[in-house]
């Protein structure tokens, strides 16, 4: 790429983008003044390899001018998350934990587990990486302190206890039965235990139970003792750590042999709740600051972050002041083969600037620290442990040296980083939905998974064909890989469509199609393991050998995703049918049906719904909304609920 027109660089803060000969966005970089960020890439010599490399491929640039660094540091770590550039330090895994949410607000407060905290005013919990972990938790406190599970519109609208209140774990305050001193005691204790305060109450409960027993009321001891047994398995699993409380989150790092690990540890209420470890194949420890402040910068972007973050120690793209010769800050994302530049750029801005940004996400101070003592320093050993692991885990694994055996089996460029694979469901051209399953650097990416709603059709050619539209419109990240379920002909209609459409060569495909048996049926028998494999330009399948690591691996994205779309269909289906059900109400045609799951959501928010409520539909009198709650009370208990 040749060096561009410095006049035509901005003077002010911002993002660039470079960009390869087919468009696709291949590093971003943040900058306190642009000009001089940019014109550092086009100096006679220095350049490291993959800086050399990155610009072999980069046939454009462009610019996104901001008014802060701040709004630089969050539209780069939105932009990394977007396109997923090659030459970024990109984190991969940027899901939303589970948290367990408490509108401490509210008069009877409900636990509830949700994926993003909001300013509320509720009290948030966690973050739990396991969302299994968090519900078998989420179940074992409303079994021992009997919290309502119903939603606030079902609690208004409801007319009889819910089976949890004849099961003994709910005091239906949706009744009027539950006592607010009774309902309040066990919201506190609630809180004790998510908080990490749990040894109060585990001393609190034992006297109470030996008081009851005392007195003969067996009865409460019982309730008493399951409440004891929760709270004590309920906390089994977090390692005291700080004597004094407090909430936190420890960074540590590991060098493998092939890479570079990064452990994370929750730390709530004086006790490591939870963690999650990371790694990045390629990178060294020279690489080590930069991935730091990319971390932080993409990881909160999705994670509430606590008030102390604690790292290792504090690189220089963290330091409040820029170190010698160290002119650019290249945290959040910037690659660490980018050299600093020779200019006099002041640096962008350091911690103060990333600690205003998690400032605004958490809504409170947030400080950016390394050890400060003995505790600290076994917080960060622990998270380094992690990392260590990981590292390990993937090692076994090898996973970047099977995707690159995937490449080279189907003639691809490079080892595909990035897999989409769709696949077409219908019942007999009804409710027709393609999905499409995304596997990042061999791993099911889900919060990508995507389900599109097509024209009805049984003709599968077709219904692809339609979709290679809807894909172009999402825009990037394009895959480096297209996985087709089908053979030939689904392979052809994606082509066609992509070259109708001018993009023939955005993304390599490919297709995967069942063996055939005897007479020449799809073979859909389990354990089969001799799948075909089709490119564009071939008309046999590729000689993949019966079960061979590469086709194993291809046959488990397909196989996801055809779990994927059927799932997503049969709920489709199950949503016609209880529209179906809707318009056979007196009444009830395809209009009202719409209102009423546009306005409700489900059968069980409409069953519960007052004659107000109802009445509230356009073209619904008090006559009609009478005779549609009563059947849908009765629509809502023969379809179980």
């Amino acid at each position: 790429m040749d060096r561009p027109d410095p006049s035509s660089i901005p003077l002010t803060p911002g993002v660039y983008l470079y960009r390869d000969g087919r468009g696709r966005v291949i590093y971003v970089g943040k900058a306190r003044v642009l000009r001089r960020r940019v014109l550092s890439y086009f100096r006679p010599e220095g350049l490291p390899v993959k800086t050399r490399a990155m610009l072999a491929h980069a046939e454009r640039l462009d610019y996104l001018s901001t008014t802060t660094e701040k709004e630089a540091l969050l539209l780069e770590a939105s932009l990394i998350k977007k396109y997923r550039p090659h030459y970024n330090i990109v984190l991969r895994d940027d899901k939303q934990y589970a948290l367990f949410r408490l509108d401490v607000k509210h008069p009877f407060p409900r636990l509830e587990i949700v994926r993003m905290a909001r300013r509320d005013g509720a009290r948030y919990f966690g973050p739990f990486t396991s969302a299994l972990a968090a519900r078998e938790t989420w179940k074992l406190i409303h079994r021992a302190f009997g919290l309502r599970r119903c939603s606030d519109r079902a609690m208004r609208n409801r007319v009889r206890p819910c089976l949890y209140h004849h099961m003994g774990q709910c005091p239906a305050p949706c009744m009027g039965d539950a006592s607010a001193a009774e309902y309040h005691l066990a919201v506190q204790r609630v809180r004790d235990i998510l908080e990490g305060r749990a040894d109060p109450l585990l001393r609190s409960l034992r006297a109470e139970m030996e008081a009851a027993s005392e007195q003969l009321d067996f009865e409460r001891a019982a309730i008493l003792r399951d409440q004891l047994r929760a709270v004590e398995r309920t906390v089994e699993r977090q390692a005291a750590i700080l004597p004094a409380g407090g909430d936190m989150d420890a960074i540590g790092l590991c060098e493998a042999e092939k890479g570079l690990g990064l452990g994370i540890v929750f730390v709530r209420g004086g006790a490591v709740t939870d963690g999650r470890a990371f790694f990045w194949p390629g990178l060294g420890f020279e690489d080590a600051p930069e991935l730091l402040s990319s971390f932080l910068g993409q990881f909160y972007g999705t994670v509430v972050p606590p008030p102390r973050i604690l790292v290792p120690w504090l690189p220089s793209e963290l330091a409040d002041e820029p170190a010698d010769g160290c002119n650019e800050d290249r945290s959040g994302g910037d690659d660490a083969a980018i050299p600093p530049e020779d200019g006099g750029d002041e640096g962008f801005g350091g911690r103060a600037v990333l600690e205003q940004a998690l400032a605004e996400r958490r809504g409170g101070p947030v400080r950016v620290v390394a050890p400060q003592n003995t505790a600290d320093n076994q917080l960060v050993d622990m998270a380094a442990a992690n990392a260590r692991e990981e590292a390990r885990r993937r090692r076994g694994q090898d996973g970047g040296a099977l995707l690159a055996r995937v490449g080279a089996a189907l003639s691809l460029p490079e080892a595909p980083g990035r897999i989409e694979c769709v696949d077409v469901s219908h019942t007999g051209g009804r409710q027709t939905r393609v999905g499409m399953v995304v596997y990042v650097d061999g791993l099911p990416c889900r919060d990508e998974y995507r389900i599109y709603a097509m024209p009805d059709s049984a003709d599968d050619y077709a219904t692809l064909h339609a979709w290679v539209a809807r894909r172009l419109e999402s825009g990037p990240p394009w895959p480096d890989l297209l996985l087709i379920d089908g053979g030939r002909g689904q392979l052809a209609a994606v082509g066609r469509a992509l070259a109708e459409a001018g993009e023939e060569r955005l993304f390599p495909l490919a297709a995967i199609a069942k063996a055939r048996d005897e007479e020449g049926h799809a073979d859909r028998r389990a354990g089969n393991v001799a799948d075909r494999i089709f490119v564009p330009g071939r008309a046999n399948a590729l000689p993949l050998r019966e079960g061979s690591q590469e086709l194993l691996f291809l046959q488990q994205v397909r196989d996801a995703t055809h779990r994927f779309a059927i799932g997503r269909h049969r709920r489709a289906r199950r949503g016609a049918a209880l529209s179906g059900e809707l318009m056979r109400l007196p009444g009830v045609g395809p209009a009202t049906a719409r209102l009423l799951w546009d306005r409700f959501g489900s059968v069980e928010a409409m069953a519960g719904a007052s004659e107000e409520e109802l009445r509230a539909l356009p073209g619904v009198g008090r006559a009609r909304a009478a005779a549609l709650r009563e059947k849908l009370r009765r629509l809502a208990g023969g379809s179980g609920g």
